[in-house]
């Protein structure tokens, strides 16, 4: 029996492009859109701007759950393709919310309402997703307002906890740095997994006074242990910026004013942005990446490989670092994925571009990335991240030798490379190989 739908879509990061090249653009990006949405739609369906960044699609009639998919799976493949505008190519994706109903059993505002909970679902789980309502969700909502506004009193209540993942040089094994993750522990679900709680964070807006936190914390932990060793080479931290936060108009005056607050060497600053928030960066974008490292601080691009950016585009990026996604580093043992990090190690070593390589878990992937000159990792091969008194015992001298040298790495519980690590903090004479993970400055 045919029955009509609903489709709610929302535009990803659309705030970001309005924040980044203005209102006149946004609004023509966004007339763009509706031209596409209409040329995906069939002679009785309707599309309507409902405000912002958001469309209301009518499918009337529609014949069941696969077909509605199937228009919106059409929707999402038309939308990323590139709108040509104000000489750039713009790249955009939509999160998408489905409601269906029977004539006389579902009033139009009750179909808006569940397609709108089914669009909240999409934009948590992933961009570019569309999700068909399910009564279960209505429950999920209310456990999600909860949730947040368990999360806007998070950092007053201190709750939030950093933990610290060690960057280890492939050609010496030793430490040169750690990228800060958030953790939250709340008092009655336990400690909250990031993709639980980071997605809702922004989508509210709360992401950026908990990134103000995080950026704070990790700059205060940095400045630490480097003081603790004031003739060592200096350690790195990595912060991760959210498109929120990499759009706010006063972000370098904040983060010199943070720098100096904390006594924190700029050079020793790394800020990573996603691929596809830098691809979706202007001019004043690329700008404030340019004052970044003009203070000194570094400018790293996070989750290579998973946007739609080409390797070319790389050079017109004020970059310091790549790092290379995880899902490459994992299919490295396929010709293919091995081609293709080959391929970024030395374009970017031909730009003067540092690479690390994300999610490296076995030795066979440690060589084979070290072979390729690949310059640092990081991963549970070396050590899960962990809260920083957890990460200090890494960096504490060892005292099986006179000399002072960094602690070996800690793999994760029952992982195999544990018996080999236990071998090299034998003496030296009893050691079958010396693959220390010492301190090194870069």
């Amino acid at each position: 029996m045919a029955s009509v739908g609903v489709i709610l879509l929302g535009l990803d990061r659309f705030k970001v492009i309005n924040e980044s090249v203005g209102h006149a653009v946004g609004d023509r990006l966004l007339n763009a859109v509706g031209v596409r949405l209409a040329n995906c739609l069939r002679p009785g369906d309707t599309v309507a701007r409902f405000g912002g960044d958001e469309f209301g699609i009518i499918l009337d009639p529609i014949a069941d759950a696969d077909e509605a998919r199937r228009i919106a799976e059409r929707i999402g493949s038309e939308l990323r393709t590139p709108f040509p505008m104000s000489g750039r190519e713009w790249f955009i994706s939509a999160s998408m919310g489905i409601a269906l109903g029977q004539p006389g059993r579902a009033t139009p505002d009750e179909m808006l309402r569940e397609a709108e909970i089914a669009m909240v679902r999409a934009k948590a789980e992933s961009s570019g997703r569309h999700i068909l309502f399910e009564p279960s969700m209505s429950d999920h909502k209310i456990e999600r307002i909860d949730l947040e506004n368990d999360l806007r009193r998070a950092i007053g209540r201190d709750q939030l906890r950093l933990h610290y993942q060690p960057l280890v040089d492939l050609a010496t094994d030793r430490i040169v740095g750690f990228e800060a993750l958030v953790r939250w522990q709340h008092p009655t679900r336990g400690l909250v997994p990031p993709i639980d709680f980071i997605p809702l964070a922004e989508e509210t807006g709360i992401i950026v006074p908990l990134g103000r936190w995080v950026l704070e914390t990790a700059c205060r932990q940095a400045v630490v242990w480097n003081d603790l060793r004031p003739d060592g080479p200096r350690l790195s931290m990595s912060v991760n910026l959210s498109a929120r936060e990499f759009g706010q108009p006063d972000l370098i005056d904040q983060v010199d004013r943070l720098l100096i607050e904390t006594g924190m060497d700029p050079t020793t600053l790394e800020l990573e942005i996603t691929e596809s928030v830098m691809m979706d960066q202007s001019e004043v974008g690329v700008r404030a990446l340019s004052r970044l490292r003009d203070m000194g601080v570094r400018v790293v691009l996070d989750d290579f490989g998973t946007g739609y950016s080409s390797l070319a585009y790389l050079k017109h990026l004020p970059l310091d670092t790549i790092k290379i996604d995880r899902s490459f580093v994992a299919g490295l043992d396929g010709d293919a994925d091995r081609s293709i990090v080959g391929a970024v190690i030395a374009l970017a070593h031909g730009l003067r571009i540092d690479v690390v390589a994300e999610g490296i878990e076995t030795e066979a992937q440690f060589h084979l990335l070290r072979e390729m000159g690949c310059d640092v990792g990081q991963g549970y091969l070396f050590a899960r991240p962990l809260p920083a008194a957890e990460a200090s015992r890494l960096l504490a001298p060892s005292r099986s030798s006179g000399a002072t040298r960094a602690h070996v790495l800690a793999p994760a519980p029952g992982h195999p490379r544990e018996r080999a690590l236990a071998d090299q903090l034998r003496p030296p004479s009893s050691r079958s190989m010396n693959r220390n993970r010492l301190m090194k400055s870069r």
